[in-house]
């Protein structure tokens, strides 16, 4: 038999680099021999609330399809989630959809507004979900940089992005993999864009919780000008750490939330009943929750810290996210795959960050993640001391 062509839309999407990470390490990592701050994937437990919550749904034989577009309570607990956080209105029945996960919620906005050949603006690095999900949708992406050591994009490249062609931009805040939080003035520079272009922003905010030093995370769909035309998209996942449940949403207008939810039905149709019951009481937690995360965070993050300083690397210190993006550049190593090659020898796996570039981009900086614990984080700083001698 002939070989059968593929899609030509393959050719465009590389392989994961973080899962494969993970896959390759899989098995050292539980053995001990590897200290892992490469995916974003919290050691901390579940709240046992959440958990008992879980459990009593499935006794209470929640274990079939609920509404396909989330759960009617749930939904009311997301708009009123927005309400209590940024005072902004949602319409629980028209303009939210629960979705398997985050990334879900983004496929879905970019299927449902990009069409074949439209253009789609996406800050560099990214991360990695971004150009698939845009080659998917057939559109075209139009990179602008995000520049080091403050990881800020310059206005004349972002503005000079914009045309006639753009559809859409993908902004992800606070970003991974920088940790960078965009500021007040800079997101309404983006909407003065997008209203002179009729853009839509897709904003992935799953870390909208994790912001330090009395930083404040600003929800894109409340700058002037951006209700009408963002598509905020986010979760349980990194908050909660339940990675595993698969509940993301989107908080959308009705014009483009309908569209999100009819793909919805008929790509994965409905988000894991039990979890769905269980995110209801996540969504009821108290401040004082995501006071005391906060808190624990900036103290892993500066333990970190102190030892990715003293092995020679240099980095903004993070503003948001579980993540340090460290520039390796002055370590002698020609690119963060041999950087990262070096530490994995060394018993530490990292993210490499060429996986957050274009192919072919000549890159030297790893990503590692401090949501982990204390003794954790002092192993991977003696690993880490490799890099010095």
């Amino acid at each position: 038999m002939s070989r059968i062509r593929l899609a030509d839309r393959i050719g465009s999407i590389p392989p994961s680099n973080i899962r494969g990470v993970m896959r390759k390490n899989a098995q050292a990592t539980q053995a001990g021999t590897v200290v892992n701050l490469a995916q974003g994937l919290p050691e901390f437990t579940t709240a046992e609330i959440l958990k008992r919550s879980a459990m009593d749904a499935i006794a209470g034989d929640f274990n079939q399809y609920l509404d396909t577009w989330g759960h009617p309570p749930l939904r009311q607990a997301i708009a009123a989630k927005y309400d209590r956080h940024y005072d902004l209105s949602v319409d629980a029945e028209h303009e939210i959809v629960v979705t398997c996960g985050t990334s879900e919620a983004i496929s879905i906005a970019c299927l449902s507004v990009v069409n074949p050949g439209d253009e789609v603006i996406i800050f560099e690095p990214f991360y990695e979900n971004y150009l698939p999900n845009t080659v998917t949708a057939g559109g075209a992406a139009r990179f602008v940089k995000l520049r080091p050591p403050e990881w800020t994009f310059d206005r004349r490249e972002l503005a000079g992005a914009f045309n006639k062609r753009t559809k859409a931009i993908i902004i992800n805040n606070p970003h991974n993999p920088t940790s960078r939080v965009f500021t007040c003035d800079e997101l309404c520079f983006i909407s003065e864009l997008c209203n002179k272009w009729n853009v839509v922003a897709i904003t992935d905010e799953i870390y909208e919780h994790m912001v330090y030093d009395g930083r404040r995370h600003i929800c894109l769909a409340t700058v002037p000008g951006m209700e009408n035309r963002t598509i905020v998209c986010s979760g349980l996942s990194k908050t909660f750490n339940v990675t595993g449940w698969r509940i993301g949403w989107a908080v959308a207008p009705r014009q483009f939330c309908q569209p999100m939810q009819r793909l919805h039905d008929y790509t994965t149709l409905v988000a894991p009943s039990p979890m769905q019951i269980a995110a209801i009481q996540a969504l009821q937690l108290e401040q004082d929750f995501y006071d005391g995360m906060r808190v624990k965070y900036e103290a892993l993050r500066d333990r970190l810290a102190g030892y990715v300083a003293d092995a020679g690397l240099s980095f903004l210190r993070p503003e948001g996210t579980y993540f340090l993006y460290a520039d390796a550049h002055g370590l002698g190593f020609k690119n963060d795959r041999q950087t990262a090659a070096f530490l994995l020898q060394s018993g530490l796996a990292v993210i490499a960050g060429f996986g957050f570039y274009r192919k072919r981009a000549r890159t030297n900086f790893i990503r590692l993640c401090f949501a982990k614990y204390d003794t954790t984080i002092d192993k991977a700083g003696e690993r880490l001391a490799s890099l010095r001698r």
